[in-house]
């Protein structure tokens, strides 16, 4: 049977999905690179940094541990998870609440699976989302922010979307730090979106596996204030550096737990337990530490002090940009450019960012990506095409109190800093 003959029996929901953006856009730098070009990589979001010395350890410690785990994960990390939260947000987890996973990503495609509601996504989101959705055959709304206030959704914009159907079951997704801006919400934001989300009986997936990436070592859960509600996923990809461990966590409260229960049933009859090993060792990232709460400051001062210099070189260019509050993207939005840019007949993201690739090397993502309109001139840009290792054992030698400056920047994270050059330049 030949391939044609294949396509036909696709399921209709996977066909014409094209692959992940960001995967993508890897993929294609890498091509890029090995035809000899030289490509400034700032499309896929992966942490620079190594995975924490300690966690290797203990990683290298387990690997003798070949036997299938329980489905809901390893006890010992299901109680680290719930006293993380505990310690570090002052929340009432149980051990018995958490799941483990192979990944987030793939905790919430069986979440999706499994609850009934449609999926409510503020834009600019991350990209696999809504494909998720599609995939599942759930319903989408997509709830327009504004850039005014850094593309993070407001309690006025929820509850408006609440009113047309208040009784519909829901979950809304919240990521913060968030791919692709860096913006977060203070506790005033997660308060008001609370309220909405109570009296709707909204299910709020808060999204924070860029929680401890935010820059000053401050975020805070909506599980706070609307914990029955409220189900945090994370992992060890953004903060820990090991994107490619796949280990990701969800953690419930008690109302919830007939989610956890029926996502469990699932997850037995597809993934059966996440690998062993991965799981010991991450025991030790969520007990925390001194050593990995340095590893932390560091991180979160390099990635800021990046931040700082790209948000102010871009400004300087006439680019709007919305101050990122963690982890490691922006979101540019050249719209003030756009008359310029016509003239160049470039009249949508999608078309900026293929002249940008071809015209200098630098690989960033248009902004339809992440669920804005395709005629916008908005892309996101993750600043991490640098060694993380190397930048991190300079910042180490450099007293804490003392800003990384523009020198520090230019040796260690040089790829960056002339990609962000590039740009400008080419915007003139």
């Amino acid at each position: 049977m030949g391939n044609g003959q294949h396509e036909v029996h696709l399921n209709l929901n996977v066909r014409g999905l094209p692959i992940s953006a960001t995967l993508g856009i890897n993929e294609k730098s890498a091509r890029l690179l090995a035809e000899g070009r030289q490509i400034y990589k700032l499309g896929l979001g992966q942490s620079p940094f190594p995975v924490p010395r300690t966690i290797v350890q203990e990683l290298q410690n387990n690997a003798h541990q070949k036997d299938y785990l329980p489905v809901r994960g390893l006890p010992a990390l299901c109680e680290a998870v719930a006293g993380y939260y505990r310690r570090t947000q002052d929340l009432s987890f149980v051990s018995e609440n958490v799941l483990i996973g192979p990944g987030s990503k793939e905790l919430m495609f069986i979440l999706q699976l499994v609850y009934y509601g449609d999926l409510v996504i503020p834009t600019p989101s991350w990209v696999s989302y809504a494909p998720q959705a599609h995939i599942v055959g759930r319903h989408v709304h997509w709830l327009q922010t504004d850039e005014k206030n850094n593309w993070l959704l407001t309690s006025d914009e929820l509850a408006h979307h609440c009113q047309g159907d208040p009784d519909k079951p829901r979950i809304v997704i919240l990521n913060y730090p968030n791919n692709p801006t860096g913006c977060s919400y203070s506790e005033e934001q997660l308060k008001g979106l609370a309220a909405v989300a109570r009296k709707y009986k909204i299910i709020m997936l808060s999204d924070e596996i860029y929680g401890e990436l935010n820059f000053d070592g401050a975020h805070r859960s909506i599980a706070r204030h609307y914990p029955e509600g409220t189900i945090i996923t994370s992992g060890l990809s953004k903060w820990a550096g090991a994107g490619g461990w796949r280990l990701g966590t969800f953690a419930f409260p008690a109302e919830l737990k007939w989610l956890l229960d029926a996502m469990a049933v699932v997850a037995s009859e597809t993934f059966t337990a996440t690998s062993a090993p991965i799981q010991y060792a991450a025991v030790r990232a969520f007990q925390g530490g001194a050593e990995l709460e340095q590893y932390l400051c560091q991180s979160r001062r390099i990635l800021k002090s990046l931040s700082e210099w790209i948000w102010n070189r871009l400004n300087q260019a006439g680019v709007t940009v919305a101050r990122p509050d963690g982890a490691f993207y922006m979101f540019p939005d050249f719209e003030p450019l756009r008359e310029k840019f016509a003239s160049r007949g470039i009249n949508s993201g999608e078309e900026l960012c293929a002249r940008l690739l071809q015209d200098t090397g630098v690989a960033i993502l248009p902004g339809s990506c992440f669920g804005r309109p395709q005629s916008e001139l908005t892309a996101r840009m993750a600043f991490v095409d640098f060694d993380g290792a190397r930048v991190l054992a300079a910042a180490e030698q450099i007293t804490s109190d003392l800003p990384l400056g523009d020198e520090f920047l230019q040796c260690y994270c040089e790829k960056v800093l002339t990609a962000i050059k590039l740009l400008c330049n080419w915007l003139q």
